[in-house]
């Protein structure tokens, strides 16, 4: 097993004519969505489904960029049941934390079940359009990462990032076009929401993540 390209914390073997791409396994032996694990040399890995999780989709598309390494905070905001958090736990390691922050119940159930063998995930039912009712919640953080399928996707993840970024932060924002308007095409609501995003923060990279996850973009910006 060998370091992913620089990224610190992901990992890589090659299968055939594919790269499989891993973390090193926080909790041994537990698998969060039926992944494949992987040893060598007594260390535990899970395999990360570019399918399932948009930011394992981005560095298969060649992101240059995820910002997210070890000991590092991350507010992780539409968390859903833990798929791509278990993989961020992963990688920022014991002495990191993530906030998982999801609107509904019965997915926040999930992560709290997840959250009880990983101690460094902060299950946080709330709702991300209104940032201002969980700051006694999450502390600064170094990372803000955002999939959340809402129309106004790009001012949910702004409003965030301006609370509760730290200067020089990263902010991941995956970003489904169709959502923000089914009518348009996609590289055409691209370009507004990149041209919204360098009004506050520096766009370190974009991604169209095509074809793992249909009419996504993953966009990464650094905190001015």
């Amino acid at each position: 097993m060998k370091q992913y390209k620089f990224f610190k914390g992901v990992y890589c073997r090659e299968k055939g004519r594919d790269l499989l791409i891993y973390t090193q396994n926080l909790v041994k032996g537990q698998r969060v969505y039926g992944e494949n694990l992987f040893t060598e040399q007594d260390v535990e890995y899970r395999e990360w489904d570019p399918k399932r999780s948009k930011l394992c989709a981005a560095l298969k598309k060649d992101v240059n960029q995820i910002g997210i390494k070890e000991n590092d905070y991350v507010l992780y905001l539409g968390a859903s049941t833990g798929t791509t958090v278990s993989h961020v736990s992963d990688i920022v390691g014991v002495n990191g934390l993530v906030y998982a922050m999801d609107f509904a119940p019965r997915v926040l159930r999930d992560l709290v079940f997840l959250a009880e063998t990983r101690n460094n995930i902060a299950p946080i039912l709330a709702d991300a359009n209104h940032p201002e009712t969980y700051l006694n919640l999450a502390s600064e953080v170094d990372v803000v990462f955002m999939d959340i399928a809402q129309r106004n996707q790009a001012e949910i993840f702004l409003k965030n990032c301006r609370l509760f970024l730290k200067q020089g932060g990263y902010g991941l924002l995956a970003l489904k076009a169709r959502s923000v308007d089914v009518t348009k095409n996609p590289k055409e609501i691209y370009r507004q929401v990149r041209s919204d995003l360098e009004k506050e923060m520096i766009v370190v990279d974009y991604r169209e993540l095509d074809p793992y996850e249909k009419d996504h973009a993953m966009f990464i910006v650094k905190k001015k």
